[in-house]
């Protein structure tokens, strides 16, 4: 029986127009057939079949034990999804970093690297900080970040910038730094010895306990930071003090959530659990006695 295709469409070594005349193999090695050894032949004996796999019409029921560790894995999925949710990476998680090493402000008196202060904010703080250092010598620099990794709070936060900025006590003398953790809701004000003895303790325990925590846990980032400069500089000054937010504004939401909020995810937890309980061991009962009744 001849073969169907020919062995010039598999390989251009074979063909007869070929470009160049000597042969590719010496007649001693040449295969005697190309054909047989490159194609397999198309029909075979039918009474030879080749020995394969029958595979079964239904397959054999999966173990009680798989069933379980299904549903045990289905269940362990949910409750990681529901109570531990994954946030997305944060790109400022090394600002506070950046800060240390820019600086300070050479011009703006400000450095807001969470970026939460408007370009009035920043022009009413330059206006009223340059009319400081030119009148009292006290250079007061704001800075805002929007999380902390390394110190534990602010406070330390701030030291530790202005020791950064101003290495020598003769530099950060007459320095104030004041700082902003957005995410954290809280503020610091530091500043060497000179500075700290112009404002005074009363001044600065209230500022950082009253403009800076308050107004932050409200959003109010430029409020915060522009009363704190006031009242800063009103006690440089020796003005009466402005004082802090009003007590209306004090009100901050309370991270507790109340007894209904907890009956009710109480209750959303449950049917959850209750749901996935069913499809762990009620559906694969049923798929097994199902098959059981066909046989």
């Amino acid at each position: 029986m001849e073969t169907i295709f020919s062995p010039h469409s598999f390989c251009p070594v074979f063909s007869s127009k070929s470009s160049s005349s000597k042969p590719l193999f010496s007649p001693s090695v040449q295969p005697r057939s190309s054909s047989l050894s490159l194609i397999k032949p198309i029909f075979s004996n039918p009474k030879k079949q080749p020995s394969e796999s029958v595979t079964t019409q239904f397959p054999f029921p999966k173990t009680w034990v798989s069933h379980i560790h299904h549903g045990l894995a289905a269940l362990a999925l949910s409750l990681a999804i529901n109570f531990c949710p994954i946030s997305p990476s944060d790109p400022a998680v090394a600002s506070e970093f950046d800060v240390l090493n820019g600086g300070p402000p050479t011009e703006s008196y400000v450095v807001d690297d969470a970026g939460v202060l408007s370009r009035v904010t920043k022009s009413d703080l330059r206006r009223l900080l340059s009319d400081l250092e030119s009148r009292k010598n006290f250079h007061l620099n704001f800075v805002t970040v929007r999380k902390l990794t390394s110190k534990a709070d602010a406070f330390e936060y701030a030291d530790q910038v202005l020791e950064r900025w101003y290495p020598t006590i003769e530099d950060g003398n007459n320095k104030g730094i004041a700082v902003l953790v957005t995410s954290q809701k809280e503020g610091a004000v530091t500043g060497g010895p000179a500075f700290v003895q112009a404002v005074g303790d009363t001044i600065l325990d209230a500022t950082v306990s009253e403009n800076l925590p308050v107004l932050a846990t409200e959003e109010k980032y430029n409020e915060a930071v522009y009363s704190s400069a006031k009242r800063l500089v009103a006690a440089i000054d020796g003005l009466p003090d402005p004082g802090g937010p009003k007590i209306n504004d004090n009100k901050r939401e309370s991270n507790f959530k109340t007894r209904e909020e907890t009956d009710e995810k109480r209750g959303q937890f449950t049917l959850v659990v209750g749901g996935l309980l069913v499809i762990a061991f009620v559906v694969p009962m049923a798929q097994y006695y199902a098959y059981v009744s066909k046989k």
